[in-house]
């Protein structure tokens, strides 16, 4: 049996229902959006940890890690001891407008330097602003959270 305007009535009950439910969106510039544990916000780098190995900027499949280091000896301590090198970290830039937040940079890091952060409030206006240094990177450290506890 088809009434006329049933679908009609069906719908005008669905909006009635909807009208007087609380809403499961987030007013987000006034309320901040509760995370999930450890999600992906923004890599974040550990200047100290960085030996400029370039092996994030060589895994990443959008080429967006920029890297330039020099080298600089370091004298022995000894006199009979051999004149050692260290990569000296000048520049590290991560263009934000290219990422696609895969997190290979982050697996492949063998000296922990690189993390991901619960921090995702970095728009800018302009895309040319999205190219982030190393600088501002490390202020993203402090966001980063512990990690879990292992098992027993």
């Amino acid at each position: 049996m088809n009434i006329p305007g049933l679908g009609l009535v069906k719908g005008l009950w669905m909006t009635l229902k909807a009208l007087f439910r609380r809403p499961v969106t987030v007013m987000y510039p006034d309320v901040k959006e509760e995370l999930a544990q450890r999600a992906r916000g923004v890599i974040a780098l550990s200047i100290e940890n960085c030996t400029s190995c370039m092996l994030c900027s060589r895994e990443c499949p959008d080429w967006c890690i920029y890297i330039e280091a020099h080298t600089v000896e370091i004298q022995p301590d000894k006199p009979v001891g051999r004149v050692r090198t260290r990569n000296e970290l000048d520049r590290f830039d991560i263009d934000y407008g290219l990422c696609m937040y895969c997190g290979i940079c982050v697996e492949v890091c063998p000296f922990d330097a690189l993390f991901w952060s619960p921090e995702y409030e970095y728009s800018e206006f302009k895309i040319s602003n999205l190219l982030h240094d190393k600088e501002r990177l490390d202020d993203w450290l402090q966001t980063v959270p512990d990690p879990p506890a292992l098992e027993k």
